[in-house]
């Protein structure tokens, strides 16, 4: 059996300036990205980083300042957006309020010169796929948001393209309604087995649905891999930080090696492996995420660590600790912290396996 993955999209050293003169802005710098065939691929960063410029040059919205696209090989940077094997669909959906569901999703199809009796077979195929197949007779302003969503992305899905890129088609649904459609969005992507190249500047989206993440900052991508690696073994700080909750402790290095120790400025000496440019003696800043901290009361009463706040999430709960004048943040199940309160004072576990030196 061959599991060689196929390249759907190559990025090669791709930079997008807009304008000429000593006013222009660099929204991309010397990106190089590959995606492969059937995955569900997420550009994530927070607004203006440069993610939906990068969703406009693969659609061809945007010409290249520097760089090379390849689509299953083939360059396509000199193609225009109708020529490209891809379909887009848009934050706010972009449907023809005077089509009804079965005439918008048929659109793209009838452009396409289909005859009528393949334009019905697919058309009604994919209202299956998106469960409005009852509801093809409708109007746009008849559906709800999730509704209108999935109109959308049977439209986009008709034609059959190799890729379909998303530009936070989420974005305008409540909390609810989002989260729902972020398991259907995936369950559709592998049904069908299109590349998806998603964008987002929501975190959870991000790790819930994807394969991989590209996480960008300021038009430079900062990291590529998948939600583990991104959540568990983040590059540098700002993916830390982007990334849900995070505690980044500063200390000093006490012995080098994978099998070192730091002592932090919160008071604790810890073991955890230590880079090799990492000498004995250097400043250094901690990663751990506040689930992966654990804590027990101070038996001899005398601990230099108390709960300086204790937050009730339901099923979990925050818990702020200060040390030595630092401040730490730990989350755990509710269950586990029935006893604690604020005040108490406390002893606190940090894992060697989760816990890493972190770059800048």
């Amino acid at each position: 059996m061959n599991d060689k993955k196929v390249n759907a999209i190559e990025i090669k050293n791709v930079t997008k300036i807009y304008g000429t003169d000593i006013s222009s802005v660099k929204a991309l710098k010397n990106a190089n990205l590959t995606i492969y065939d059937n995955e569900f691929f997420t550009l994530l960063g927070p607004s203006g980083c440069g993610k939906t410029t990068l969703l406009r040059l693969i659609a061809g919205f945007e010409d290249i300042t520097e760089g090379n696209i390849k689509l299953f090989s083939e360059e396509i940077i000199s193609l225009p957006p109708n020529k490209r094997p891809v379909n887009t669909v848009f934050q706010h959906y972009a449907l023809f309020p005077h089509l009804n569901v079965y005439e918008n999703v048929a659109f793209g199809l009838k452009r396409l010169n289909k005859d009528n009796t393949e334009i019905e077979k697919r058309t009604n195929e994919v209202l299956e796929l998106v469960q409005m197949k009852d509801l093809s007779s409708r109007k746009p302003n008849q559906l709800s948001g999730g509704q209108q969503q999935r109109v959308a992305l049977a439209r986009a899905l008709a034609p059959q393209p190799k890729v379909l890129l998303l530009d936070e088609p989420l974005s305008a649904l409540d909390l609810k309604l989002r989260q729902a459609m972020r398991v259907e969005l995936k369950t559709l992507q592998r049904e069908t087995g299109i590349t998806f190249v998603f964008v987002t500047h929501d975190q959870e989206e991000a790790l819930t649905m994807s394969d991989r993440i590209a996480v960008i900052r300021d038009g430079e991508i900062q990291q590529i891999g998948s939600p583990e690696e991104i959540y568990e073994s983040p590059n540098n700080q700002f993916v830390a930080n982007f990334i849900g909750e995070v505690n980044l402790l500063s200390g000093v290095c006490l012995t080098e090696g994978e099998s070192g120790s730091c002592k932090l400025d919160a008071g604790y000496e810890i073991s955890l492996s230590i880079p090799q440019n990492v000498k004995k003696g250097d400043a250094i800043t901690v990663f751990i995420r506040p689930e992966r901290i654990k804590i027990n009361k101070s038996s001899a009463g005398n601990s230099q660590t108390s709960i300086s706040e204790f937050t009730y999430l339901g099923n979990a709960a925050h818990i702020q600790l200060i040390s030595n004048k630092q401040l730490i943040n730990v989350t755990l199940p509710v269950d586990d912290v029935k006893n604690f309160k604020k005040g108490d004072l406390i002893e606190i576990e940090f894992p060697k396996d989760n816990a890493q030196v972190i770059n800048k």
